[in-house]
């Protein structure tokens, strides 16, 4: 499960840093390099969606590793 965390955390900064990247310079990376609207970009999307989600997780775990 440890693996599967830090993948969905690299394709979560991934997509993190292409917002950025949009929200700053209005420059979409994925778009750039994959082309707009095609499939492979929104598999990319897809991915780092998914990923999103199961870091969620991540944002929980503290809870159930918590002694107290």
């Amino acid at each position: 499960m440890e693996t599967l965390q830090k993948i969905a955390l690299i394709f979560t900064i991934i997509g993190a840093i292409n917002w950025g990247l949009i929200g700053f310079f209005d420059f979409n990376l994925v778009a750039s390099i994959f082309g707009e609207a095609t499939v492979i970009s929104r598999i990319i999307y897809s991915i780092v969606g998914v990923c999103g989600i199961l870091n969620i997780y991540l944002l929980f775990a503290h809870i159930q590793n918590d002694p107290r």
